[in-house]
């Protein structure tokens, strides 16, 4: 076992490098895609693309059985404009290994393809494992898990590969976008003429501003709104507005649906209230699922996250844990340290052992 692991971990190191090399931004994560089924097949491990997505089955897969997924994506952000390295040169320097994508999440899902190859000739298991290296994630696309999920079996449950420290995220926060208008009349500013949109939309931004929902999440605490774009169509100075938009970022906890938080807020606004997307709903985990059970007994710590990932896509049980920390993703000179890593396999493959074994 500690030379079959050694292997893992080493290999997962280089995969991660070879990844770092290959730009991968969202809706270009071809070459990337490509560099995880040609890693896979090398092992023997049959793998479909789809799209940009690649997916695999362990080898003794059984259809009566229940099936476990373990998800993670390659593709990245653009890089921070303060960065001082290339980000494209994967460096290992002092313990770290420096690149884009290293955190976010390359660290997770190197970790989670060797935890695959670890069981993935095992006979006897009780859950069928599955694999899916994703695509646009970092966009909430739909070229992504929704693209793979039909091409996949019946999943029942999830391991989302994302930066938490190797904790337990059991719980995430939805993500709603909101575009709101509030409509006036065009006027000359000098004669005050005309209707004001930005005037008539001021008491709509107060209350987001000041309006608290009632439920408040153990794990998430309570639901907020905030707005973070006002614009008009205006080149002017001299012209009132006729039209206000605001952009209005809804983070809903596990204790409310989306259409609930509509109705509330189109009940107490006069603007015009257009939600972009509901697809990225608040998901949460049971605390007695066998995967949170597990990680217990391991001494893993749980928490509810504030920042959204594919886990929000799934229509299943889904558990967020990996090696790396999410305060470093998507910051300049990004890096993982290679101890996360050996220690991200280590602990997922304790964990499956615990779960899908008789």
């Amino acid at each position: 076992m500690n030379e079959k692991l050694t292997i893992l971990q080493k290999d997962a190191i280089e995969l991660l490098r070879a990844l770092i090399a290959t730009p991968s931004l969202s809706k270009e994560e071809d070459q990337t895609a490509a560099i995880i089924k040609d890693f896979l097949a090398v092992r023997n491990v049959a793998a479909n693309r789809v799209g940009n997505n690649i997916i695999a089955l362990n080898k003794n897969f059984d259809p009566a059985k229940p099936t476990l997924l373990l998800n993670s994506h390659h593709d990245t952000v653009k890089p921070n404009p303060q960065y001082s390295r290339n980000p494209h040169y994967a460096a290992i320097e002092d313990g770290k290994l420096y690149g884009l994508g290293s955190n976010d999440a390359g660290g997770c899902l190197v970790s989670l393809i060797a935890t695959f190859l670890h069981f993935y000739e095992a006979e006897n298991l009780k859950y069928n494992i599955a694999l899916a290296a994703t695509a646009e994630e970092e966009i909430s696309g739909t070229g992504g898990i929704e693209m793979s999920l039909p091409h996949l079996p019946k999943i029942d449950c999830a391991i989302v590969g994302e930066p938490t420290l190797l904790q337990m995220a059991v719980a995430e926060r939805g993500l709603m976008v909101l575009d709101c208008f509030a409509h006036g009349k065009a006027g000359h500013a000098a004669r005050n003429e005309g209707e004001n949109a930005i005037y008539k939309i001021l008491p709509d931004i107060e209350w987001f501003r000041s309006h608290t929902f009632s439920r408040v999440s153990d794990l998430l605490g309570a639901s907020r709104m905030n707005v973070t774009v006002i614009e008009t169509e205006n080149k002017a100075h001299n012209v009132v507005p006729a039209g206000c938009r605001i952009v209005v970022d809804v983070r809903v906890n596990e204790l409310y649906s989306f259409e609930e938080i509509l109705e509330t807020i189109r009940q107490n606004v006069s603007c015009e209230v257009k939600p972009r997307s509901t697809r990225l709903r608040s998901t949460s985990i049971a605390l007695n699922h066998p995967l949170v059970k597990a990680g217990i007994e391991l001494g893993r710590s749980y928490y509810g996250s504030p920042t959204t990932s594919d886990k929000a896509l799934m229509p299943f049980p889904a558990l967020k844990m990996g090696p790396g920390d999410s305060a470093r993703s998507h910051t300049a000179d990004e890096f993982i340290f290679v101890e996360e890593i050996e220690k991200g396999i280590a602990l997922y493959i304790e964990l499956l052992e615990k779960v899908v074994r008789h």
